[in-house]
């Protein structure tokens, strides 16, 4: 009886630890069945939820004055810390796993977190052609509600849950860049709460040193609460030209080519390995060839970055007519390329068909369930950098790239950097093309060393005067950091809105010893 019940017990923990190791196993080795089973319909509910709300708030008018309820309510937590002491340094309440970046920042819980409840689209003005949102409007929300009555941003930053608060204190890029810059600059207004629990806005002409040091500066300066943004009117379709080419020396003047050229409204590159890239431009029409139509964005079509691979396997310059919106969120479904080493037969037709409606999973929900296991093999064996280098540069660029990471396909995005005070400008007071570079995926180059190889990378980005998107890792020093990024204005700005002892110097908060 003894060994009976000896044999029950054994039986049992044996059950338990086969489930507990049962289920790592499934999160790490086989994570597809967890992100189809529960985070794809966790997905489209938090989609029908907050884009039910979006429309619901803005066709009732009700968003402006919700909107003074919210900013009276954080000028309130703002006092109340300063009379609390300010013992501590304050930051917004938003939980870390909700943003795009792959690290959850742990500053979140030793600082005073301010709660901004603000998502929604206050004021489209045709006449004076701007869109004043708040931070945490997205654009998804943006281009759904300014594509439907005629317009859109110049710049579309683009994965749908990319926030406002985020591109203006990070920074945002798209294939028009180009011509329009980062998304920073087509903001024309900010307003902000300070140290102080004030209400300040700031423009170009009013308050200009705090307009120009508030981008990059990632929530240092003060609490964003509105942002106005220029709009320009839509068209309803993007006349698309696929182009193959062979050899880098080749891909390196072509791309740079089309993207001096300002007729083109849109210039991308998807780099498939070292020799072999599609340049794809495009240029805004409201007229289409009804046989080369392509609407993309359809849930059960192929992915983008593989419909473009196969232009490349075919080898001939080809044109489409993709609709506007379906075009600037075209990377969304694929999460770039990033999905396909999540759900690996993601772009199979038939999961496609059956559950493609439900993709992509959320960012969020793929940082808050992928657990600390998962975590350090992400930290250790993937990738996910954008560097922003000079467009002269690009050559030796892409082959850093190759030397230290290897990572394909490389995404290449044009813009133009003007001389503007901040912590990102261009060089000797002329307006400049650089090109974001970026990396997203498992590094095939062999012995690869996450903390070496990126500091290798941040290097080369520094010695040619570039700079590194700050929601990836960061492995510089603080030293290394200002000697990439123009401080001046920044701090001089910290010293003057008394920013010090309210707020965490922008490298504390992106650093890598302050993610996990």
């Amino acid at each position: 009886m003894d060994l009976l019940l000896y044999v029950c017990v054994l039986v049992v923990l044996f059950a338990l630890w086969i489930k507990v190791k049962g289920l790592e196993y499934v999160i790490i080795h086989q994570r597809w069945i967890f992100v189809c089973l529960f985070l794809l319909p966790l997905s489209v509910m938090f989609d029908v939820y907050y884009y039910a709300r979006a429309w619901i708030i803005f066709r009732m008018c009700s968003a402006p004055k919700l909107h003074e309820q919210r900013v009276r309510d954080v000028q309130r937590q703002v006092r109340e810390w300063r009379k609390d002491g300010g013992r501590s340094h304050m930051c917004t309440g938003r939980p870390g796993w909700l943003t795009v970046s792959l690290r959850v920042g742990k500053y979140k819980k030793t600082h005073r977190n301010i709660m901004l409840n603000m998502m929604d689209i206050l004021e489209v003005d045709t006449q004076r052609q701007v869109v004043r949102v708040e931070p945490l409007a997205n654009m998804g929300q943006l281009t759904a509600l300014l594509n439907s009555i005629g317009w859109t941003l110049p710049v579309v930053p683009e994965l749908d849950d990319l926030t406002v608060g985020g591109l203006v204190m990070g920074t945002g890029i798209e294939s028009s860049s180009h011509i329009y810059g980062l998304f920073q600059h087509i903001c024309v207004a900010y307003e902000l709460v300070l140290a102080d629990g004030s209400l300040v806005r700031c423009t170009e002409k009013e308050n200009p040193d705090l307009f120009y040091s508030v981008p990059w500066s990632c929530g240092t300066l003060g609490f964003l609460v509105a942002a106005e943004i220029r709009i320009i009117p839509a068209k309803k379709w993007v006349k698309l030209r696929y182009e193959p080419v062979q050899g880098l020396d080749a891909i390196c003047k072509r791309f740079a080519q089309e993207s001096a050229n300002k007729d083109n409204h849109f210039v991308e590159g998807l780099q498939f390995s070292l020799n072999e890239a599609v340049i794809m431009t495009g240029t805004m029409t409201d007229h289409a060839e009804p046989d080369k139509i392509n609407r993309i964005g359809f849930y059960y079509m192929p992915w983008f970055f593989k419909h473009v691979e196969r232009h490349l396997k075919e080898g001939c310059v080809c044109v489409e007519y993709i609709p506007l919106r379906h075009y600037y969120h075209r990377h969304t479904r694929s999460i770039f390329w990033e999905l396909q080493d999540i759900i690996p037969f993601g772009n199979n037709p038939l999961f496609r068909y059956v559950f493609g409606w439900m993709v992509p999973p959320k960012i969020s929900l793929l940082k808050l369930t992928q657990g600390e296991t998962l975590r350090r093999l992400y930290e250790q064996h993937h990738v996910v950098q954008d560097m922003l280098v000079p467009m002269t540069h690009l050559r030796m660029s892409i082959l850093h790239f190759h030397q230290h990471i290897r990572v394909y396909p490389l995404w290449l995005c044009p813009f133009l950097l003007p001389p503007r005070p901040g912590m990102v400008h261009s060089r000797d007071n002329v307006e400049e093309l650089y090109v974001d570079i970026g990396a997203y995926g498992e590094p095939q180059v062999k012995h690869f060393q996450a903390q070496t190889s990126t500091r290798q990378l941040e290097k080369f980005v520094r010695d040619v005067h570039g700079f590194q998107m700050l929601y990836a890792d960061v492995y510089m020093e603080r030293e290394e950091f200002w000697e990439m990024f123009d401080g001046t204005l920044y701090h001089k700005l910290r010293k003057e809105l008394d920013c010090e002892g309210a707020f965490p110097e922008v490298f504390d908060k992106i650093c890598k010893a302050a993610r996990h």
